[in-house]
């Protein structure tokens, strides 16, 4: 008989696992190594002779890629900023815990909204690398997601910083896809789209990128600001017309839009200085560690790579489908009947409401609420599924996701809740704290995209009501 308390603890074990697989700090030890005055970072090698090396680390990774960096290289290393959250490491129990080495400043770059500490952040980073520029240094850039918020400079000058967060805020709302959020946004920014390596044109450069956004499409981490966009990068005033924005951007950001063409961007690339960047962590490698561990459990396992960027509605359609045809599949040719499905990304998710939650809790509600739809074979099997950002944050929440079962909509019905309601608020994060079935993580320091971990058994009979 099918026990939902094993398949909770073996979803939220199978999450807990990958997140402790997937440390930023850690890649960053494996990729780098210095050898007397021979530095390698993957296949690149760089003689630094009497050079000095810079750092700038930006993001939800900043902190702990930073430390790990200035551990490997030691003396070499001479100045580096850190831009990011408070907490951005497990080591860090207090915020007194978090302070960098005395070689690091430290700037709290704003989030998810630009603040005024993103643009001191992006003053710090402007002196730091016409210093490193003048010395014709190294220059070393650790990239994560988040940092798009974190550190902002407006591309002119009469773009204020309330034009700025007005303009994030109706971005990260509207349901377009990261790509396209971070095509307008470099239309707007001095720092995006290249333009903040720009600066230092002779300065030998390398990004190191813990990536949060789709397979090959690096140079949207952050908002690429070491990177110029790819040719083939959506045109943001495209973007502005397919979800009509005209009418809730501000007209400076709209005047900023039109005036700044792709072509405009930074090819800082170009330069006779060297330039390279590698990712040393992606959305594929966190599904595949919870792929691995799941099947250390005994469970047979698929990973859904295909389900990832839809619209959120349906993404849930798409995985439930494919859940039922692997149990289907399992069951009928197999004498195992426990199975995992595992996607990733980030499906769009346009907020409705006023309420508190975020893409993954509001997934894992429509996933709950699939359960009641008579067409779905669901009914012939017990399921978990659990939902979760890896950087343990999910939208406006204080959570990283959520975790539903067969029973879920059955609970919150005997207590008195809608789940349709929360749904239509986007209040997801209320509906969960209700059922006690929220993932609370606090910020894990890194950021991979999303998760989805659903476990299945074959259904027999009603679930035991201590399982309830």
């Amino acid at each position: 008989m099918p026990n939902l308390t094993q398949l909770r603890l073996a979803a939220r074990d199978i999450f807990n696992e990958t997140l402790l697989a997937v440390d930023a700090g850690e890649a960053v030890r494996r990729a780098v190594h210095l050898k007397g005055l021979r530095l390698t970072v993957r296949d690149a090698t760089i003689d630094l002779g009497n050079r000095s090396i810079y750092s700038i680390a930006i993001g939800k990774a900043a902190l702990p890629m930073a430390l790990a960096l200035e551990d490997v290289i030691g003396e070499p290393f001479i100045r580096g900023l850190i831009v990011g959250p408070v907490r951005t490491s497990p080591e860090c129990s207090t915020p007194e815990a978090c302070v960098p080495p005395s070689r690091w400043q430290w700037c709290e770059g704003g989030h998810p909204l630009p603040t005024n500490t993103s643009l001191v952040a992006a003053e710090e980073a402007f002196a730091l690398l016409d210093r490193a520029n003048k010395e014709r240094a190294l220059l070393i850039f650790l990239i994560s997601g988040g940092g798009s918020a974190m550190l902002e400079w407006p591309i002119q000058q009469d773009i204020t910083l309330a034009d700025l967060r007005m303009a994030n805020k109706v971005l990260i709302n509207c349901g377009a896809s990261i790509v396209e959020i971070n095509s307008v946004r470099q239309a707007f920014s001095a720092v995006k789209g290249g333009r903040l390596a720009a600066r230092a044109p002779n300065c030998d450069q390398i990004t190191m990128i813990v990536s949060d956004v789709p397979s090959g499409q690096e140079r949207n981490v952050a908002s690429g600001p070491t990177l110029a966009p790819s040719r083939d990068s959506p045109d943001p005033r495209e973007i502005n017309a397919r979800y009509h924005l005209r009418a809730e951007l501000p007209e400076t950001i709209l005047r900023a839009i039109h005036a700044n063409s792709p072509a405009s961007f930074a090819s800082h690339e170009f330069a006779s200085s060297m330039r390279k960047h590698f990712v040393l962590l992606n959305n594929d490698e966190a599904l595949a560690t919870a792929a691995k561990a799941a099947r250390q459990r005994g469970f047979v396992t698929e990973i859904s790579r295909d389900i990832k960027d839809q619209r959120i509605e349906e993404g849930c359609a798409e995985i439930l489908k494919r859940l039922e045809a692997l149990h289907n599949a399992v069951v009928r040719n197999a004498s195992q009947n426990s199975i995992c499905l595992v996607s990733g990304g980030e499906f769009a998710c346009p907020v409705n409401g006023n309420g508190i939650g975020g893409r993954n809790q509001e997934t894992a509600l429509r996933l709950a609420l699939e359960t009641e739809n008579p067409s779905r074979q669901s009914k012939s099997m017990t399921f978990v599924a659990l939902c979760a950002g890896t950087d343990g944050i999910d939208g406006n929440s204080p959570a990283a996701g959520a975790i539903i079962d067969s029973t879920t909509i059955q609970r919150a019905r005997a207590i008195g809740l809608d789940p349709k309601d929360f749904l239509k608020r986007s209040d997801a994060y209320s509906f969960f704290v209700a059922l006690g079935d929220v993932i609370t993580t606090g910020a894990t320091g890194t950021n991979m995209r999303d998760i989805r971990i659903l476990l299945a058994e074959q259904h027999h009979a009603s679930p035991p009501e201590d399982d309830l």
